[in-house]
């Protein structure tokens, strides 16, 4: 029987975790920083990360911060789109598992049903839409589990016991669990507050959990370790690949 590609997700998640170390989802802004470079780029940062979410460039990334807002920016003023993205990702399919992060809006101009089989032509494993209310996600879902493909849900630190358990219960591949109210890109501590939280949303989970937004470095990653199934690297990654850096190295030192 074959591995939806959902569950693909998981098991790569739960792999990593299952050996002690802290599994690594890198967020790359699709052409950025250079549309021509994206296959190259997507390339490097999957020979060092576990899963790899690509950011569809949107015009109001409402919960990214300055630095995914500009490389979302500039993204679009080189022309990438949805459509660009996965004929592109069509051309090279890869082994490590893929998500895109989208807004709603250039999902539902595509459409629903033709995104996902599109999605699926182009090795997409699942999505993360972050402005769509799980009260509002039944059409999207449904066009997606055709296809075996995951709709990720996330949760904060000032969301409600009840309504964490309500989002662990349906959420597929992995709960991506915010560490802070606020935007993308700021570093965060890591009190034992949190810590706690995390648990409590992993005990909650069917599926792993995964610590984002503000995860900077090899402290932050290390404090995690044992308290989530990994960690997602977002803003610091673009910033590297901005500065022309070699992805890489710099993922395996976040591992230690």
């Amino acid at each position: 029987m074959s591995v939806l590609p959902r569950d693909r997700i998981s098991t790569v998640l739960r792999a990593r975790s299952a050996t002690g170390d802290v599994a690594l989802v890198a967020f790359m802004t699709a052409g950025y920083p250079r549309k021509e470079k994206f296959r190259e780029h997507l390339a490097a940062v999957a020979a060092g990360a576990d899963v790899v979410e690509i950011g569809v460039p949107f015009t109001d990334p409402m919960a990214d911060g300055v630095t995914i807002q500009r490389s979302s920016r500039e993204a679009l003023a080189q022309g990438v789109s949805l459509r660009w993205i996965l004929q592109e990702l069509a051309k090279s399919p890869l082994a490590t598992p893929l998500l895109l992060m989208s807004y709603l809006n250039p999902l539902l101009s595509y459409g629903f049903d033709a995104l996902a089989t599109d999605a699926l032509r182009a090795g997409v494993c699942g999505f993360i839409v972050p402005d769509l209310p799980l009260e509002e996600s039944a059409a999207l879902r449904a066009a997606l589990d055709k296809h075996g493909l995951a709709l990720v849900q996330m949760v904060t630190p000032v969301t409600p016991a009840d309504r964490i358990r309500q989002l662990c219960a349906i959420s597929q591949g992995f709960v991506y669990a915010v560490t802070m109210t606020g935007t993308t890109g700021k570093s965060v501590a890591v009190p034992a507050e949190m810590l706690a939280y995390l648990q409590g949303v992993r005990a909650a989970a069917k599926v792993p959990v995964c610590a984002g937004f503000g995860i900077r470095g090899r402290e932050q990653v290390e404090r995690l370790r044992g308290h989530v199934d990994g960690v997602i690297i977002g803003s610091a990654l673009v910033e590297l690949l901005e500065r022309g850096e070699a992805p890489q190295p710099w993922l395996a030192a976040l591992r230690g």
